[in-house]
């Protein structure tokens, strides 16, 4: 790997890892920072598309008013960058503890993170979380670990 893609690929660490920060933190303004405006999410929520900022970060605003505290696990990250592009796999759990008090372990997700480098810094142009489906019964499968 050349050391050009090699510093691509720790700072888009480092990105990863500010969105890890902003969603312990509750921080939309941080998270916002780490996005394209343009970015397209398929997320967990309905519906099948959310672009733009606004709409990811509303996204996140629902799932922040589930949690009183809530915490965000990477495992197993995989990232090939380029030039001006660059995207990576990983496992990601949200847990905490909810509103009520009740605390949750959450469930992992699959996630993708697609990237552009935008006047210097690596923004998540594109991301998707999803969970297996059991195709005989139509339901996801939530209780799989990595």
């Amino acid at each position: 790997m050349s050391v050009r893609r090699e510093v691509a690929e720790a700072e888009i660490r480092q990105q990863l890892g500010k969105v890890v920060e902003g969603i312990r933190a509750k921080d939309l303004e941080g998270l916002k920072r780490l996005y394209a405006t343009d970015v397209v999410s398929f997320d967990i929520d309905p519906p099948l598309q959310h672009v733009g900022v606004e709409a990811k970060l509303k996204n996140w605003t629902n799932a922040f008013t589930f949690f009183e505290d809530l915490a965000y696990e990477v495992r197993d990250l995989t990232i090939t960058a380029g030039d001006d592009v660059a995207f990576g796999h990983c496992f990601g759990r949200l847990s905490g503890t909810l509103k009520n008090g009740t605390a949750t372990s959450g469930m992992w997700v699959r996630a993708t993170f697609c990237f552009r480098k935008v006047d210097g810094d690596w923004l998540i142009a594109h991301d998707q979380a999803s969970v297996p489906l059991d195709m005989s019964s139509g339901k996801g499968v939530t209780d799989l670990q990595p």
